[in-house]
């Protein structure tokens, strides 16, 4: 409890806001009046420091709170986590840069918050961070004025405390009838316990007073009323899109602004197929060796050839775009987890043996999956390969990532009758690959060299032993 005195000989209770109002009304007067600055809540500004949202990187300008690791009131430690955030390329932790208690929360689950704006206010030690400057007065507002009262009649009416019962009493029940008061305790409980409303009853006492007679006659013209079972309403429901979607929905809305150019082909993995189970067979301990391993690998070795379809279209200045050229060949790959769709990507393939990928997109596919994958694993892609037939569909027209020029969509494998050199049906595994690219700056013809060289590595393999370093 605090205790406020106005002046000699005068002190009140400053239980809540009504009485500080009152009490604040009753120190207008000049003999009780006391200097401003004792009511101003400039002071508890002292030692407050803002944790504001730093760029993350990639060109993003804003992220989407998934939750808070505290709430308003908590202490926090020095570089412990105190929210995770989504962007377009990653979830993560944002740590705390002070130690201290958290005031205030700027934003909320859900909000969207730019890069520069402030997270949360913090009160720390000055001591311990005496480089800071405190944030503005905006992070903490302090009490509105009061009005002074019109006339000086005002200041002399007896003030009220907030445990003074004023007006008719609506507890028991929370009823908000003008009978409310004029009910029994027992009638009281009679209502509860036939679940009925006192509004609903016509009472038949003095002055309307409900009576238990009065409850239990309508409850028995109630019991006696058919029931009608209600019909179910079917409508629609709103729902929120979950942090990735919203990321995907700013992606995709971005990347269909770009003119796409497709391009689709068919490819036999039948010597592919015959090298994995051979590898598999050889080796005592055999690692995984999956066929986008193969793709993966397949890919980085013609971008050599064609290496625009690893660049980066700069368009910072609209009168003069430019493409920015990557020598590393960082190979995205499209996951579905239990979060959403996510495109980690193996950071440079060129140096890389198939035994190598194979490894990164096993230990990505983990972390992916237990929603554990780092902002330097989705950050960074060259070019993406999203193999949409592990779940289903022999076509696909996929959409060019922004930052990127070209993608490629992997449809499901399926075995189709063929013909061999001596025009004998056999059986043949085959797989659409189909591509897209910004044709902005890619032509269908370089699109289409690059597929067929692709086709080619995948169809021989053992054409990628002359290339592997």
């Amino acid at each position: 409890m605090n205790i406020l005195r106005c002046s000699r000989g005068f002190s009140r209770a400053w239980n809540s806001s009504q009485s500080r109002a009152a009490l604040s009304i009753k120190c207008q007067s000049p003999a009780l009046r006391l200097p401003r600055r004792n009511f101003h809540a400039a002071l508890a500004l002292e030692g407050i420091r803002s944790q504001v949202l730093k760029d993350v990187g990639e060109g993003i300008t804003e992220v989407q709170i998934i939750q808070w690791y505290v709430e308003e009131g908590a202490r926090v430690e020095e570089w412990k986590p105190l929210c995770q955030y989504q962007s377009d390329k990653a979830v993560d932790d944002i740590t705390s840069r002070y130690e201290g208690v958290v005031k205030r929360l700027h934003f909320q689950a859900d909000d969207t918050v730019p890069t520069g704006r402030a997270l949360c206010d913090i009160e720390v030690d000055d001591a311990k961070y005496p480089e800071e400057h405190p944030p503005a007065a905006s992070s903490t507002e302090p009490f509105p004025p009061v009005p002074a009262p019109a006339d000086s009649q005002a200041t002399s009416q007896p003030i009220i405390p907030p445990s003074t019962p004023t007006a008719i009493s609506t507890e028991n029940n929370g009823i908000k009838s003008r009978y409310a008061t004029l009910a029994t305790p027992a009638v009281r409980g009679l209502l509860k316990s036939l679940n009925v409303n006192i509004e609903d009853v016509q009472g038949t006492g003095k002055d309307g007073r409900v009576l238990k007679e009065d409850v239990q006659r309508f409850a028995a013209a109630r019991s006696s009323q058919p029931t009608v079972a209600p019909v179910p309403q079917q409508g629609d429901t709103s729902v929120p899109l979950t942090p990735i979607q919203s990321q995907m929905f700013k992606t995709m809305t971005r990347s269909l602004s770009i003119p796409h150019f497709g391009y689709a082909d068919e490819l036999s993995i039948n010597n592919v197929t015959r090298l994995r189970k051979k590898l598999a067979a050889d080796t005592k301990d055999p690692r995984k060796i999956t066929f986008l391993s193969f793709v993966v690998k397949a890919v980085s070795l013609a971008l050599n050839d064609y290496p625009i379809l690893n660049a980066k279209l700069d368009t910072s200045n609209p009168d003069k775009p430019q493409l920015i050229m990557r020598p590393k060949h960082n190979i995205g790959i499209a996951m579905d987890t239990p979060q959403g769709l996510i495109v980690p990507n193996i950071k440079d393939v060129g140096s890389r043996s198939i035994q190598d990928i194979a490894q990164e997109i096993t230990r990505l596919s983990a972390l992916g999956k237990a929603g554990k994958l780092t902002p330097a694993d989705l950050s960074g892609g060259t070019i993406t390969v999203s193999n949409i037939g592990n779940i289903g569909g022999t076509y696909v027209s996929p959409v060019v990532v922004t930052n990127e020029l070209a993608i490629l969509g992997i449809g499901r494998a399926r075995t189709v009758p063929a013909f061999d050199d001596a025009g004998q049906v056999t059986k043949d595994e085959v797989v659409n690959f189909s591509w897209s690219a910004d044709h902005r700056v890619v032509d269908g013809a370089t699109m289409a060299r690059m597929a067929s060289l692709v086709k080619d590595l995948i169809e021989s393999p053992e054409r990628m032993l002359l290339n592997l370093r």
